[in-house]
């Protein structure tokens, strides 16, 4: 399994070190009970310890909760610098408004999941101000020009808008597999003809041994240890600001 999406370390590598230029030394967690809750938390615990960040209040909620109010209070008690919410799509508002309700005024992050316009269709003026990471692909206009997935990015954009109208951020995985196809298939075709073995092991050996690859998303790297793959470059942090997802520059 080679995975498109990008994995949470590497995300979490942009949130904290977004968190120490905010001169961030306490951070509430707010996730979800499942895997990407867990696996969350696993990735942010020795980033944050290593930056000097203290975690110092861990609450956490199910996907078909419809109130997070005795977390929020616990986490509003607590008085963290920050709070990061891990949580997915509309899901990812209602913990957040939760904790502004409860008059929480230190900073509210969201994984990359919650990069969507559903945090502030549902959200509204109260999701004003969240940080959000993300990878580049829906921001590429925005991106610096030395950034490495800045061209790539703008023309995933206007392609998927020419042909399908409303780009999202999960339509630039497959955009992006594209690339790894067409750098991975002629390695591959070398080892034996598509349908056979030879054919799917060169695939695989491709994949690994391909080296730095440019995507709409990141920069990816599979090695043969390595199916997640993407490099440190990869994470973006967005704000809103007036409704939309502006890069932090």
């Amino acid at each position: 399994m080679f995975r498109l999406p990008q994995g949470n370390e590497v995300m979490a590598y942009a949130v904290v070190e977004h968190m120490k230029k905010q001169g961030i030394k306490s951070v509430g967690f707010l996730g979800y009970t499942d895997a990407y809750g867990e696996l969350w938390l696993k990735a942010l615990t020795p980033l944050a310890e290593k930056a000097g960040i203290k975690i110092v209040a861990t609450e956490r909620f199910a996907r078909t909760d419809t109130s997070v109010t005795p977390q929020a209070l616990k986490l509003t008690s607590a008085n963290p610098d920050a709070i990061l919410v891990v949580a997915s799509g509309s899901g990812a508002a209602m913990p957040q408004l939760a904790l502004v309700e409860r008059n929480y005024k230190g900073k509210i992050y969201q994984t990359h999941a919650a990069a969507t316009q559903d945090l502030m269709r549902i959200g509204g003026t109260k999701v004003e101000g969240t940080y959000v990471v993300s990878g580049p692909a829906m921001v590429g206009d925005q991106l610096l020009d030395n950034h490495p997935s800045k061209k790539v990015a703008m023309d995933f954009y206007a392609k998927y808008d020419k042909a399908f109208g409303n780009p999202n951020q999960f339509a630039g995985h497959s955009y992006d597999a594209a690339i790894a196809l067409e750098k991975a298939v002629p390695m591959a075709l070398k080892k034996g003809k598509p349908g056979t073995p030879e054919f799917r092991a060169g695939l695989r050996e491709a994949f690994e041994t391909m080296g730095r690859t440019v995507f709409a998303h990141g920069v990816m790297n599979w090695t043969k240890d390595d199916h997640w793959g993407y490099t440190n470059e990869t994470g973006v942090m967005l704000k809103v600001a007036g409704g939309k997802f502006v890069v932090e520059k």
